[in-house]
């Protein structure tokens, strides 16, 4: 049986979304694995974001763990100010994150995870936690694809007309978003149903549309949708495929069943746009 940690700051009803995919399908057998604890960086009434998160690992009787690091900038500050000081943080969080990592480490220590994921989880992992686990995480892009936030991953794609976008899940190391590629599902977003909106944009300046549609551009939103209904069942597939053996993590690398480097393929990583394809045919998802 895997056993998974699970780290999310549990702000909104993606996280919760998340989590209740991948618990629910364990629940009905569809994963031989166990959710072992989860880890919030936010405290019990810091947010009703993820009190509501919260509520949802209480009502699976998942072991919950919270460790504030807004208060740990706090105190770590020294000046009462919430880490600010004129407007600015009196220390860089890179400064602050192995102390907190190392707090975090300590209160997990009991836990002996197989494999962590990080779903939703708005901090970056420092050095220390990497190696400590084999973290998993999901980006919304394909392994050639663009980094940042998932709205600047998709004003690129705009931008390069690009024909197709995807996700990915990599192991999170301190190069951000460039961890060794596990696994990638595509979606394509070109053909008669994205036609008229990338026809929208013809003869208009991006920026200029950026800046008065924001992201209640249609295009934007296709894309968004795209790639985002297709992330639960790929992270729950990319889970399977560690459960079954098919992938093999550890130390810092993603190998297959036959302990080859993932990264030695091209692109890097397993293509699970098959299993994601039946889930959602199962699931009624278009």
């Amino acid at each position: 049986m895997l056993n998974i940690g699970w780290f999310s700051t549990g702000r909104g009803e993606g996280s919760r979304g998340l989590l209740r995919f991948v618990q629910d399908r364990i629940e009905r057998n569809l994963l031989d694995a166990r959710i072992g604890f989860v880890f919030s960086n936010r405290a019990p009434r810091e947010a009703e974001g993820s009190d509501e998160f919260f509520r949802l690992v209480n009502t699976y009787g998942i072991p919950l763990t919270t460790c504030s690091s807004a208060e740990f900038r706090r105190r770590s500050s020294g000046d009462g100010s919430g880490g600010r000081s004129g407007g600015r943080s009196r220390i860089p969080w890179a400064e602050l994150r192995p102390g907190y990592d190392r707090l975090v480490l300590d209160a997990l220590a009991d836990y002996r995870p197989d494999i962590c994921v990080l779903a939703g989880y708005m901090l970056i992992t420092g050095g220390e936690m990497c190696r400590r686990y084999s973290m998993l995480n999901l980006h919304p892009a394909l392994p050639d694809g663009p980094i940042g936030t998932w709205q600047e991953v998709i004003w690129t794609l705009i931008r390069e007309r690009a024909s197709r976008t995807g996700a990915m899940t990599h192991l999170a190391t301190e190069e951000v978003d460039r961890g060794p590629v596990v696994s990638y599902c595509t979606a394509p977003i070109t053909g008669p149903d994205f036609n008229p909106a990338w026809q929208d944009l013809d003869g208009r300046d991006l920026d200029t549309v950026r800046a008065a549609r924001g992201e209640d551009f249609p295009l934007f939103q296709q894309i968004r949708q795209a790639e985002y209904r297709r992330e639960p069942y790929l992270l729950f597939e990319t889970l399977r495929a560690v459960a079954e053996g098919r992938v093999v993590v550890g130390e810092g690398q993603a190998l297959d069943a036959a302990g080859q480097p993932l990264a030695a393929t091209n692109p890097p990583g397993i293509c699970l746009d098959a299993e994601i394809d039946r889930g959602m045919a199962t699931d009624g998802v278009g």
